[in-house]
């Protein structure tokens, strides 16, 4: 397993006019890395963000490398992802700030929702991810019997 503890749970965060956003002890202490001072920030998949550490920024980066794919694809896919990616240092707070562009990207607004999924941190706007949330449990049972096939 490459990662000791599976990122969970759901917190609620404000964006400040900074963009700078507070992440949970929890979800820090979860990313199992020793004196934990930057993550990297990428955009991710339905107007989200993604949080990973910096040895799990390293191990997705190794996985897209060795990744089959349509040539033409997985370079424009690169190109666009690490392009936006940034390394963020974490304040004595806990705080990271967003970048302008990925502020943008994901449409964040001044309510925004930490979510652990497994090995990263999803950040989403609060309203976007309710809809989405409210769209997808309808069909959970289907869509966890997908995934488990």
């Amino acid at each position: 397993m490459w990662w000791s503890m599976p990122l969970t749970g759901t917190y609620a965060r404000n964006l400040d006019d900074k963009h700078r956003l507070a992440i949970p002890k929890r979800l820090c202490d979860d990313f199992c890395e020793i004196d934990l001072k930057s993550l990297f920030i990428a955009p991710g998949v339905s107007r989200s963000l993604t949080l990973y550490s910096p040895a799990g920024f390293e191990r997705l980066s190794r996985k897209l490398a060795r990744k089959p794919a349509n040539p033409a694809q997985r370079r424009t896919y690169t190109r666009l992802f690490y392009s936006a990616a940034e390394r963020v240092e974490l304040d004595a707070q806990g705080r990271v700030r967003i970048p302008e562009r990925l502020v943008e990207f994901a449409g964040l607004e001044r309510d925004v929702v930490l979510l652990g999924v497994l090995d990263h941190v999803e950040i989403w706007d609060a309203a976007i991810w309710n809809k989405f949330a409210v769209e997808q449990n309808l069909a959970f049972d289907e869509i966890a019997d997908q995934a488990w096939e």
